[in-house]
């Protein structure tokens, strides 16, 4: 499994990329794969309110399950993948680049739950 050193990671099996205050979050390898072959995704709306630690009104449904996604920070919703509503491979095949869920921009300080690669990867076993 892949775990790039350069984001945090949530205990959710979400990744986040922070650039200039905005979050980039995605599927973690570890929680696609574990997900199987992903079908459908749900995505939050532009100016969505989301909190750290609590779910973030849109889910992934894949062949094994639907998942409700719980948000790794507190901000706003400023931008979604639009294109994982025609087509969620890339949730799947290319989880940390081309598969990225949405966009916040984040109010406040970083939750404390965040990983870093090191210590997620030990979280999962892998």
């Amino acid at each position: 499994m892949n775990f790039p050193d350069d984001l945090l990671y949530s205990p959710d099996h979400l990744w986040v990329r922070v650039k200039r205050g905005v979050a980039i979050v995605g599927l973690s390898d570890f929680a696609q794969a574990h997900l199987g072959n992903i079908l459908y995704v749900d995505l939050p709306s532009i100016g969505q309110a989301v909190t750290a630690g609590q779910e973030m009104g849109f889910a992934v449904e894949a062949a094994k399950s639907m998942t409700d996604l719980i948000s790794p920070v507190t901000g706003s919703v400023v931008e979604v993948n639009n294109s994982l509503s025609d087509d969620p491979a890339p949730l799947n095949s290319d989880p940390y680049a081309a598969g990225w869920l949405a966009k916040i921009e984040i109010i406040g300080p970083l939750s404390a739950e965040l990983m870093e690669a090191g210590a997620y990867r030990q979280s999962v076993g892998a």
